[in-house]
């Protein structure tokens, strides 16, 4: 491809050089650069790497896209802002495969991964082939991709989309983090439906305010690139963007809604309620726990309704939608104790989870969390206060360290333990964390161990150690049978 091809849509300053470059490939990275690629100059956050373009050029880069004019003797193509560029650029290296699939896009603090998931196996039920990006990976036929980023950067993403597009996927489901929309990675993919789950407390430590926050995710569901707009009508953000966009398709529980259930019945099993998806009104009985996993449904259900499967296919699918890795996934566990591991790393996802539980166990309830390092401090205290409020019995222990020292944010956690119970324990080892909390438990407990889900490592000091809540609990009983 000629750089003037590439480039002919998009918005730029001026070229410095000719256009006629050959371009085979694209590049954010100076030291991955080969020949004929064309290397895009970003700025902002630890490194500007319009100081690396020079190096680029040595490495073989035939043209580059930059903010301001750098000193190399290959052709410069300046922009305004080389991230909202590079969207483009991906999209048009790989002919805007975004318009060529029905895409699904959910975004949300909590719920992102589960109800991707529930729409994928919808739509695969309905005869549909059928996509997924998000925190778990990429997934479609037999083809699987470690997770790198909720949303992948737009040069993985189009490059994804191509390859979906070619394999004959024609619908595509995506989670859309609030750090994606903020950093423009997602300007230049089309959305036949984006769906709101819920916003609360997260990512702080990036976003600063709730406010910040809040107009990314706004920002997305806004847009002129969203078909249909899907809100959760129980979620402050989703009444906003309602009472401004009567076009807005809504779901709920307690407040009037579009979509909505009634009569929830919850227990250790599974969730019953009856589902009024368009006027049509069945009863389902799910084996997603808890209430929130109904709001997820429902988010489901209206986007394949949306994309054209029967009401009645849709509430066939609920019934038999499995639980997704590491989200209130039960593991099995002897001497009639209920264990749980599940993603909560929020305020709001750990009271989700701990409430789901508390109204189902037949005894206590044993909470196993930690917080991760280097992220939002001001949710740890938090988390400390629910998790006290809540379960009968607290293990604190480490999550995700990272750089920081693990007893400190234990520590920030205690202070808001200790506003409200002295019913827990410190062990900064998260396996013996885990193997007190299940040696604790009797007959009719029920554990939750949260935070991790289904992450296969601990990130301690820059290394990701391999570890996985599942294993360690399976591990711990194995070895009690020895």
């Amino acid at each position: 491809m000629l750089l003037k091809d590439l480039i002919a849509g998009l918005e730029y300053e001026r070229i410095v050089g000719e256009d006629n470059a050959r371009i085979t490939d694209i590049s954010v990275d100076s030291k991955k650069v080969q020949k004929n690629h064309l290397f895009i100059c970003i700025s902002g956050g630890s490194f500007d790497s319009h100081e690396a373009a020079a190096e680029a050029e040595k490495y073989g880069a035939s043209a580059i896209v930059c903010e301001r004019l750098t000193d190399v003797n290959i052709p410069q193509v300046i922009v305004k802002d080389s991230r909202r560029a590079m969207s483009y650029l991906a999209a048009a290296f790989y002919s805007f495969p975004s318009e060529h699939m029905k895409i699904v896009g959910v975004t949300g603090t909590n719920g992102k991964t589960t109800t991707t998931h529930i729409i994928k196996e919808i739509l695969e039920r309905a005869g549909k082939k059928v996509g997924l990006i998000g925190t778990l990976g990429v997934f479609f036929g037999n083809t699987f991709y470690e997770p790198t980023l909720t949303t992948p950067d737009p040069l993985v993403l189009h490059k994804i989309l191509h390859e979906m597009y070619g394999y004959g996927i024609d619908y595509v489901v995506m989670e859309v983090s609030a750090h994606a929309v903020e950093l423009k990675k997602l300007e230049d993919v089309k959305f036949e439906v984006g769906i709101l789950t819920n916003l609360t407390q997260d990512h702080l430590d990036y976003f600063k305010t709730m406010d910040n926050y809040k107009a990314a995710k706004k920002r997305f569901l806004t847009s002129e690139k969203c078909r249909y707009v899907v809100v959760n009508s129980d979620d402050a953000l989703g009444r906003e963007i309602l009472s401004e966009n009567p076009k807005a398709i809504s779901y709920g529980i307690e407040n009037p809604a579009d979509v909505f259930a009634i009569n929830v019945k919850e227990d250790i099993d599974g969730t019953e309620y009856v589902l009024n998806l368009f006027d049509n009104v069945s009863r389902i009985r799910s084996r997603l726990l808890g209430n929130f996993n109904v709001y997820n449904s429902l988010a489901a259900g209206v986007a394949c309704s949306l994309l054209g499967v029967r009401v009645k296919d849709v509430s066939l699918a609920l019934e038999k939608v499995g639980v997704v890795e590491g989200r209130l996934e039960r593991v099995p566990a002897p001497d009639g104790v209920s264990v749980f591991v599940d993603y909560a790393h929020t305020p709001d996802g750990l009271e989700n989870s701990l409430m789901t539980l508390k109204k189902v166990v037949r005894e206590r309830l044993i909470c196993v969390f930690g917080c991760g390092g280097n992220r939002d401090v001001s949710k740890r205290a938090v988390m400390g206060e629910i998790a006290g409020k809540i379960a009968d019995f607290t293990v604190i222990t480490s999550d995700n360290p990272r750089f920081e020292e693990p007893m400190e944010i234990i520590r920030d956690i205690e202070r808001g333990m200790l506003k409200v119970s002295k019913n827990f324990v410190v062990i900064q080892n998260r396996k013996e964390a885990i193997r007190y909390a299940l040696n604790y438990a009797k007959k009719g407990d029920a554990v939750l161990v949260a935070g991790k889900g289904c992450e296969k490592y601990q990130e301690i000091l820059g290394i990701k150690h391999l570890y996985n809540d599942k294993d360690c609990i399976e591990k711990i009983y194995r070895e009690a049978e020895l």
